[in-house]
């Protein structure tokens, strides 16, 4: 392997998000109801539209249109600072998160992977969030604590109840369910939610004077929402190893792979608003992945979505082969705006790149000489 490994190879991460960024060039809004989470209409948009009982408000975070309700509240309370980037509330850049939900629920994702139960399946409890899912232990931890932690940072104001969120049937101490009991569980990950939130708050006197909106600086919310989310993956990643036993093989691939480009992703402050996220999941699969399913060669799925999951899966090589090197370059990369804003243009450009070869970058890895890649590291440090 030569040298040079190093710079192709961080080029990986920005031709995932490339297709992507292509298909949202000359789109300024999203429109229609495609453009939101299924159902997004029948899910809860405030804390008073949740059950209240014994003065608690009472959510199950294990059904689709709750969870989604916690992410509905959210987009709601927090309009108003995201106003001058898009109409219609577009622009706010927690849209990533229920539309990434709405994805899973609209591709079986949420649904019980073993089988034993009905939950998740249409001949059965549709709304139902498995525990027994990956994808759906994995996104509470981008749901709940969120969630709470905007709730703990006082984005809803003086709240009049106590609010719970329900247990599942299994894996109980393996999640949190109130502020109190999230802090005492997973402070440093709370902590980094509220300070997202804190951060919005902070701006509220100048986001309420239009001429004195620029003041609210959007990268310092992306840097802050995505070290949360990045945060929250590394909580659960671990914890829910198990539950990659229930999926297919390529499906369990798949799952790491697509969690390790997050890391990527975030360096770049990639902005998770309406349009963006949109045409970004537009090349996602639409369903999940059995075995004999090998990319870029899925006969169901488009050559863009075939694509998109070998370039996760080289960068994921890539990275484990590296000893997790490659994110810490892509990171100090990323370190600066110039940086980022370098970035961003990459992902744009690569589109187009006829010349990128991921499967014979692929093949390079498989026998891939590492002194080389350390070697450049001491250079690029340098």
């Amino acid at each position: 392997m030569q040298p040079s490994f190093v710079i192709p190879a961080l080029l990986l991460v920005t031709a995932a998000l490339s297709l992507a960024a292509a298909a949202a060039q000359g789109d300024d809004e999203a429109t229609g109801e495609d453009a939101y989470p299924p159902l997004w209409e029948r899910a809860p948009g405030s804390l008073m539209d949740f059950p209240v009982e014994a003065n608690k408000i009472l959510i199950n975070a294990w059904n689709y249109l709750h969870r989604l309700g916690m992410y509905k509240t959210l987009i709601n309370s927090s309009s108003k600072y995201f106003a001058a980037s898009r109409s219609q509330n577009a622009g706010n850049i927690l849209w990533g998160l229920p539309l990434q939900h709405g994805w899973q629920f609209r591709t079986g994702r949420l649904a019980d992977p073993s089988s034993a139960t009905s939950c998740g399946y249409e001949d059965g409890d549709l709304l139902c969030i498995s525990v027994r899912s990956w994808w759906s232990c994995m996104n509470y931890y981008l749901a709940a604590i969120p969630f709470l932690g905007a709730v703990d940072a006082g984005l809803f104001g003086q709240v009049p109840h106590e609010i719970e969120l329900l247990p599942p049937e299994e894996r109980e101490a393996d999640f949190c369910y109130s502020v109190a009991g999230c802090r005492a569980l997973f402070p440093e990950l709370m902590d980094s939610w509220k300070a997202y939130f804190e951060y919005l708050l902070s701006t509220d006197n100048r986001a309420m004077s239009p001429a004195a909106f620029s003041s609210f600086n959007m990268d310092d919310a992306l840097s802050l929402m995505w070290k949360a989310h990045v945060t929250s993956i590394a909580y659960a990643l671990p914890k829910f190893q198990d539950s990659l036993e229930y999926l297919s093989e390529p499906e369990a691939a798949f799952g790491e792979d697509w969690a390790n480009a997050v890391d990527f992703i975030a360096a770049t402050h990639f902005s998770t608003d309406l349009v963006n996220t949109n045409n970004f999941q537009a090349f996602l699969p639409q369903r999940m992945l059995v075995e004999g399913d090998v990319p870029p060669d899925i006969s169901d799925f488009s050559p863009q979505q075939n694509r998109v999951l070998l370039y996760l899966k080289v960068l994921h090589k890539a990275n484990k082969l590296s000893g997790g090197l490659l994110l810490k370059l892509w990171r100090k990369a990323m370190s600066t705006e110039a940086g980022r804003e370098i970035g961003r243009e990459l992902i744009e450009n690569l589109a187009s790149s006829a010349m990128f070869d991921p499967v014979g970058m692929a093949d390079d890895l498989k026998g891939a000489d590492l002194t080389a890649l350390l070697l450049e590291k001491e250079q690029f440090q340098h």
